[in-house]
């Protein structure tokens, strides 16, 4: 892939370049078989791999939108693919553009001369905001700087995890160790990860907080073992007052790497040192991993975190809104309601996605999308919805708000208008808006033929006894995941 942009972006050649080229377009190749080609190409297509003098590697993104885009949705599998195919196995870091073009000059991997940076070690440690004002320590890599409490939204679904991570990020005594949060990807784990060390690092500047992602422990490990610099790696992860890593289950089945850290593991807790871990499952769901590691894990506190509810998934919108418009001068975004609540309800497995769906639309459309209506929404993320409109149709809804509700299909149909059969009606007319992209005159033709008003107001109706009638809420919430599997 072949980069032009402005400000030092040269494309790749020389110096190893050719071969940075073939290693992302095979990954690239990859990828767009795994995702759509409208995604890819939204996202992804005009990213390419940037070395600067120090050897360093970046995936660089043209925006600031794309590189978060990238890092909620696809860095994982990203990173897997750039370890897969590239021969050294060296590791990769995200950003954009403007982030490498308003740092120091960093040299491409066309060979551009550039002042070259102090060489990192396999690990560092995190610096507290006193540090970083002395540049005594560099931060490391991976900490995000949008990720700290105050821009994480608690609700029922994580207000047990969030209250747990405040307690450690605190340093308050009495606490349990290991912290093992789970929840599957997109809930939020590496948010407050992240919140746990920035917080730490303000309320205890003298202290040492390791943060690293499983793939960059193990990457670290790989390169430790290869340089015969093993015993510097354990002593500095044995250091650390506080160690948090995400996405420790990829760590699952590599013994060497297992033993590691099982050993790192035992000896900061029996130290009295703290150690927070995340997961995609609970440790005892964790089979490929070594029985000891496992057991250690399961000593400590593990605390699951559930799906968002609605009110959160909106909540996390509206907070979403204030971040995406400070970059444009913004106190915040709007959006209209309608629009928001389309996408609390159709986003629902992830925060991720829902957060990246915004994202679409204020990519696409920028400030306007406080003008933004429900059908314009609709069809800009019509490619990212086309996966589910295959799932769920106007018949699946029916017959799923039919067993729900204990009728015939045909009586969501039918003339009948006594209320036992209009408001399941009127629930199912508004799934169908809210989990299709099907228009308002298709839906009412396929509920016995009636007028797209008539199911505007169901809509309607239905949006607004749902603040009032917590059984409706209910009923429209278990209906919408068993829609969506």
């Amino acid at each position: 892939m072949t980069m032009n942009y402005s400000g030092g972006m040269t494309s790749l050649a020389n110096r190893g370049g050719g071969e940075l080229e073939a290693v992302w377009a095979k990954a690239s190749a990859a990828l767009k078989s795994e995702m759509s080609q409208d995604t890819f190409n939204s996202w992804l297509g005009q990213a390419g791999v940037r070395e600067n003098a120090a050897g360093e590697l970046y995936l660089v993104t043209p925006t600031g939108i794309a590189r978060d885009w990238v890092r909620r949705n696809a860095w994982r599998r990203v990173t897997e693919l750039w370890s897969q195919y590239d021969p050294q196995r060296r590791a990769l870091e995200l950003r954009s553009r403007a982030e490498l073009d308003t740092a120091a000059p960093a040299q491409d991997s066309a060979g551009a001369a550039s002042p070259a940076p102090a060489p990192k070690a396999p690990l560092q440690a995190l610096a507290s905001p006193a540090a970083e004002e002395a540049e005594t320590a560099p931060r490391a890599p991976g900490l995000q700087e949008r990720f700290r409490f105050d821009t994480f939204v608690p609700g029922p679904a994580n207000e047990f995890a969030h209250s747990v991570a405040k307690k450690v990020a605190c340093w308050s005594d009495g606490h349990f160790n290991p912290v093992v949060f789970h929840g599957p990807y997109g809930f939020g784990k590496t948010h407050l990860l992240n919140a746990i060390a920035w917080e730490a690092m303000r309320a205890s500047p003298g202290r040492k907080v390791i943060y690293l992602t499983a793939e960059r422990f193990l990457q670290s490990f790989v390169r430790a073992m290869m340089d015969r610099t093993g015993p510097a790696f354990k002593d500095e992860l044995r250091a650390a007052d506080l160690l948090l890593i995400d996405d420790v289950h990829f760590i699952a089945g590599k013994q060497s790497s297992q033993e590691e850290l099982y050993h790192t593991l035992a000896a900061l807790t029996q130290d009295g040192r703290r150690v927070v871990f995340t997961a995609d499952r609970a440790p005892n769901d964790l089979t490929e991993m070594d029985a000891r590691l496992r057991s250690h894990l399961q000593a400590g506190l593990v605390c699951g975190i559930e799906p968002a509810d609605r009110t959160l998934r909106l909540g996390i919108l509206e907070r979403k809104l204030v971040q995406l418009g400070r970059p444009m001068g913004q106190p915040g975004l709007n959006a209209r309601p309608e629009v928001l609540q389309f996408l609390a309800d159709r986003f629902t497995d992830s925060v991720r996605e829902l957060e990246g769906a915004l994202n679409t639309l204020v990519a696409r459309v920028g400030e306007r999308v406080e003008a933004l209506n429900l059908d314009e929404a609709q069809a800009i993320l019509r490619p990212h919805l086309r996966g589910a409109e295959k799932r769920i149709t106007v018949d699946d809804i029916q017959k799923a708000a039919a067993e729900h509700y204990g009728m015939k299909q045909a009586d969501l149909i039918s003339e009948r208008r006594n209320r036992a059969v209009a408001r399941p009606r009127q629930a199912a007319m508004w799934l169908a808006k809210t989990l299709t992209t099907r228009s308002l005159p298709d839906i009412g033709r396929r509920f016995g033929g009636r007028d797209h008003t008539t199911v505007l107001h169901a809509v309607r109706r239905i949006e607004a006894l749902r603040q009032e009638d917590p059984q409706l809420a209910r009923d429209l919430e278990v209906l919408t995941r068993k829609l969506r599997g």
